[in-house]
């Protein structure tokens, strides 16, 4: 095994190679978008077909230098199941195996390389179902360049943006597994500070040592966001970040809100997945997220597979990694919940735009009799109350029991509006609870699960 910090050095280097030109591609048009996209789809089709067992008996008959976007809508979705019942025979390099990387996985204490060019990281998602994806060389790379190119390209088309420091404070998970993690210590260099903060770590400390740091920019968790508002509202945390980026969780209206008052600058989300990285990231010059069209396909459905309009929410994406052949996802299932965009955005960008990613289908909640209940009741009541910056809402048998973080609210008051529209909605006799506390409990990849189904709760 070859030394880390040699390998490390020489992926740094890739990186500061290939970053102009992903940078460049933010101003690409809608053309030279779609064939890259086709280039590299014929080519991870032809790499799947080539390395991959289970994609040569799923892509039967499919004519790889021939294949164009739309013919997607006839390969079957395949989910987190599926990846994790037949890794070894999806995965395209011989070397991997489900076993092996395991293995890698469980030895990790901080960033490290498996066979001296792969990087593997697991993820429960947010829904607790573990996934474990693997990385090449060049698409690990390929992946932080996407995450980091909207902030270079901001800071380089805003005037006096050289003037603030060139540092990035990272508040996310604390572990080498998680992508969050092992990217930023990769690819740490003198040229962009990058220190990270451990979610799991005493609110305070993070407080005090963000404090001395002072960062030019802060990327955290939605949910870690809405800690430090309460403590910049308090007064104990004091940061003037020019930018601030929310990712890995939804970002909800209100807490946007929330973050842009405190802090006095804009919001950028970013909805990554360790399962193909970069999917879209925010733009500081209107509202929304832009798709990496570059890097992945995106197709939003409703919950049986059929394409969605524009301007609609879906209940589903397929997801097409075109930029990481190592482990082929072809429309892979998740189910976050994506609304195209019919709008161009202010910057220009050819890159098509979405909302905000505010929760995925998973997060409605079914009671007796067949009730569905949207997320939406619970925020549309919870929202309202400025002085409550987050909350957890676990379904029980008959209602809710809610969790929220903040000042002195009206508890009861709370409580039984929501119980009003459960009944509304066709909730029988329903039971609210709503109480303060301290914290709201996460899961042991640092996210936190806003809305907790019945099944889950127990």
């Amino acid at each position: 095994m070859r030394d880390y910090e040699v390998l490390r050095q020489q992926h740094v280097a890739l990186l500061a190679r290939i970053l102009p030109q992903f940078v460049q591609r933010l101003r690409w048009t809608a053309e030279q978008l779609a064939d890259e996209r086709r280039h590299r789809l014929r080519a991870l089709l032809r790499v799947a077909l080539a390395g991959s067992s289970w994609h040569r008996a799923r892509l039967a008959g499919i004519d790889p230098d021939r294949f164009e976007e739309r013919d997607l809508v006839h390969v079957p979705p395949m989910t987190k199941g599926d990846l994790m019942a037949h890794w070894d025979d999806i995965v395209t390099d011989r070397r991997l195996t489900l076993d092996a990387v395991e293995r890698h996985l469980a030895g990790l204490t901080s960033d490290a390389y498996l066979a001296d060019e792969f990087h593997a990281v697991a993820s429960g998602g947010s829904t607790g179902t573990r996934g474990v994806y693997v990385f090449g060389w060049e698409p690990w790379a390929v992946a932080y360049a996407g995450f980091l190119r909207p902030m270079l390209w901001d800071r380089a088309m805003t005037p006096g943006a050289d003037a603030a420091p060139n540092t990035i404070a990272v508040i996310a998970a604390h572990h080498a597994t998680h992508m969050t993690s092992s990217i930023a210590d990769t690819f740490s260099n003198p040229d962009l500070k990058t220190v990270r903060f451990p979610i799991s770590r005493p609110i305070d400390e993070i407080v005090h040592e963000l404090n001395a740091f002072q960062p030019g920019s802060l990327i955290a968790y939605a949910s870690a966001l809405g800690m430090l508002v309460r403590e910049a509202r308090a007064g104990r945390l004091r940061i003037s970040p020019r930018r601030v980026v929310s990712t890995s969780e939804p970002l909800l209206p209100e807490a946007r809100q929330a973050v842009e008052e405190a802090f006095g600058t804009t919001v950028g989300n970013i909805y990554g997945t360790s399962e193909a990285g970069p999917v879209a990231t925010g733009c500081w010059r209107g509202s929304g997220m832009h798709l990496c069209d570059d890097l992945v396909i995106v197709e939003p459905v409703d919950r049986h597979g059929r394409a969605i309009d524009v301007g609609v929410r879906s209940d589903k994406v397929y997801i097409t990694a075109v930029s990481n052949p190592t482990l082929p996802l072809i429309r892979f299932e998740m189910t976050d919940q994506v609304q195209l965009l019919d709008a161009a955005c202010p910057c220009g960008s050819a890159h098509r735009l979405i909302a905000d990613v505010e929760g995925r289908v998973d997060d409605v909640f079914e009671y007796e009799g067949g009730v569905l209940v949207h997320p939406h009741v619970f925020r549309s009541v919870l929202c309202r109350d400025r002085s409550i910056v987050e909350y957890q809402v676990r379904q029980t048998p008959t209602g809710a029991e809610v969790h929220g973080v903040g000042s002195a609210v009206d508890s009861e008051g709370i409580a039984q509006t929501i119980a009003r529209e459960l009944t509304r909605l066709g909730v029988k006799s329903p039971t609210v609870t709503f109480r303060l506390v301290g914290q709201l409990a996460r899961q042991p990849t640092g996210k936190m699960r806003r809305f907790v189904p019945l099944a889950e709760s127990r």
